[in-house]
């Protein structure tokens, strides 16, 4: 019997409103839909997965300082702390725990400000702009390549 990688999931501040916010940009599903669609994909995947969402700052850096020993991988989608939060950077490169930084639109094609990632330094990657499928590709990176650290 293979034993199952258990991914959690963080979302950070504003995706608690997906399906109301900027639905041009982030579309109508909700955050709940994003979870049933992702528990869907985790468990073809042959992958258990968890959920975390906060708006604060210091409840994210919790979430990842609690992981180890208990995920093998974080998918992180920290909103617009991707841009400016050493502290979460620094929680990321505190962990023994692979990261892989997620966001639903093409961080890259928009706003200046949204090119510059400082998590992604001590993340294994990042992707960006496929919408929920965003995270079902960082789902099957994670089943695929087990071997890699963070990037620190």
């Amino acid at each position: 019997m293979e034993i199952k990688k258990h991914i959690l999931i963080i979302n950070g501040p504003n995706l608690n409103r997906l399906g109301s916010r900027e639905p041009g940009v982030y579309g109508a599903k909700t955050l709940d839909d994003l979870q049933n669609e992702l528990e869907t994909a985790a468990s073809a995947l042959s992958l258990d997965v968890s959920f975390k969402q906060s708006n604060s700052e210091g409840e994210i850096i919790d979430f990842i300082h609690e992981s180890p020993n208990r995920h093998e991988g974080i998918i992180l989608n920290a909103g617009a702390y991707t841009h400016y939060s050493y502290a979460i950077r620094d929680a990321i490169a505190s962990v023994d725990v692979p990261v892989i930084e997620v966001h639903l639109s093409n961080v890259h094609a928009r706003d200046d400000f949204r090119k510059e990632s400082v998590i992604a330094p001590v993340t294994i990657g990042q992707i960006s702009g496929f919408g929920f499928d965003s995270y079902k590709l960082a789902l099957h990176a994670f089943r695929t390549n087990t071997d890699r650290g963070n990037g620190k």
